[in-house]
């Protein structure tokens, strides 16, 4: 007798690669889409983000880059 819950094991099938530029490509079209925006516009509003996202050099409160120990 066969259980009804299992069923025949069948080879998984490989999902097709996507590389990450067709991701960005993407990406780009549907902030297009959802912004009513233009791709030239979308560049500059990621463009725009990602300055905003870069730390500052002079932020109050962080380490510095280097420092010495002695004098």
């Amino acid at each position: 007798m066969r259980w009804p819950w299992r069923r025949e094991a069948r080879p998984i099938e490989p999902r097709p690669m996507v590389s990450r530029a067709m991701e960005l490509e993407t990406a780009k079209e549907i902030l297009a889409e959802v912004f009513h925006a233009r791709p030239g516009e979308v560049e500059e509003m990621i463009q725009r983000r990602l300055e905003e996202s870069e730390p500052e050099e002079h932020e109050e409160g962080r380490w510095p880059a280097t420092f010495c120990l002695g004098e």
